[in-house]
């Protein structure tokens, strides 16, 4: 099947998604809400395409009580996590669905309305293969038949210039991310997860 010189992907995280900072364990993150439209650029000789989300439109919800448990608890009333994205790009493989996006983002804690924390600058590439660093291993997921992925990346982490956020996360270190997400094309793309006709993808109303 051709492939479109354009093309419009859209993400929908996904609740299972996680975040380790140093070496605390996992949060466990559910990022139900959130996502953003990805501008498909034409293939490459190899067949793979560029991809590029403006950050001002994507939404990620914040970690909070609410989304977000460690160790089966919910954080503490008043302290949050929120992530403002800088950048997300990168290249699909139609083909495979193989996908690696390169993520920038400031995350800021906050407690309560009294404190904001320096932001901590996140800079990693988020892949469907394969992560190994020198405290994780693990391996991300390609879209299924229904554009389910996983997509995982190690970042260093340096410190904020605050002390004790420093000494409490034991900065300089790494951070582990964990993204559930949906990719759903437009219709006619292409792609191995795209619905059969007949059949709406996620997100999609069905053909009348």
């Amino acid at each position: 099947m051709s492939v479109p010189p354009a093309a419009t992907l859209q993400l929908s995280t996904l609740a299972g998604c996680g975040l380790a900072i140093a070496g605390y364990p996992r949060f466990r993150y559910d990022a139900r809400g959130g996502g953003g439209s990805a501008q498909l650029g034409q293939p490459s000789g190899e067949g793979r395409r560029p991809l590029r989300f403006q950050p001002d439109g994507l939404r990620i919800p914040l970690l909070d009580w609410r989304s977000t448990r460690v160790l089966g608890l919910p954080l503490p009333p008043g302290l949050s996590i929120s992530i403002e994205p800088e950048q997300l790009e990168g290249v699909l493989d139609p083909a495979t669905g193989s996908l690696a996006l390169t993520f920038r983002a400031r995350f800021f804690f906050r407690v309560g309305s009294l404190y904001c924390a320096p932001p901590l600058l996140v800079a990693t590439e988020l892949v469907t293969d394969e992560v190994t660093s020198r405290r994780h291993h693990l391996s991300g997921e390609r879209p299924d038949a229904d554009g389910a992925a996983l997509l995982v990346g190690v970042a260093s982490i340096q410190p904020s210039g605050e002390p004790w956020l420093d000494r409490f996360l034991g900065l300089p270190d790494e951070a582990l991310a964990l993204l559930r997400c949906r990719f759903t094309p437009e219709p006619g793309a292409g792609f191995p997860w795209e619905p059969p006709a007949g059949r709406s993808a996620p997100g999609q109303s069905a053909p009348a």
